[in-house]
């Protein structure tokens, strides 16, 4: 399923291959990092901000994930490039989350480009904690990959 995934968004331009060191992919994981840390600081604040920074650091990670297999995305579409891949990378066992990740990106997309959008608190907190699992295991992908690699994440 996935090698079909990737040969189709290969052909629609999505995405492409990628060579990638683990100095990128660790870059990424940390800045995802980061922002959680930030969202943790905000969530008794603010519920947007909480949210868009969990969706951030989840996007982060996802191109992490991507070029641990060697693409990035290519297209205009690339935060819906990066949660196809993702879901698709973690398979079904990960659905619920990824289903989330779907509907935070296009939650994002309202309360970016359209005035009104509503968030409530649950909605902010079940997103930092959805990005928390998302980023736990695609660090424990990346460790896979690298068992060298040092990166701890700690929420």
């Amino acid at each position: 399923m996935l090698d079909k995934m990737i040969s189709r968004l290969q052909k629609e331009g999505r995405i492409r291959k990628q060579k990638a060191g683990i100095v990128q992919i660790e870059a990424l994981l940390k800045e995802a990092a980061l922002d959680m840390k930030e969202a943790k600081k905000v969530s008794h604040l603010a519920e947007r901000a909480t949210y868009l920074l969990a969706y951030m650091a989840m996007l982060k990670a996802g191109r992490a994930l991507l070029l641990l297999k060697g693409y990035v995305p290519d297209d205009g579409a690339q935060h819906k490039t990066v949660v196809d891949m993702t879901s698709a990378i973690l398979g079904h066992k990960y659905k619920t989350i990824s289903n989330h990740f779907e509907m935070m990106r296009r939650k994002r997309n309202e309360m970016t480009y359209e005035a009104g959008a509503l968030l409530t608190r649950s909605e902010a907190l079940k997103a930092f904690d959805d990005a928390v699992i998302l980023i736990q295991k695609i660090l424990e992908e990346a460790k896979l990959q690298n068992p060298q690699m040092e990166f701890k994440f700690d929420f």
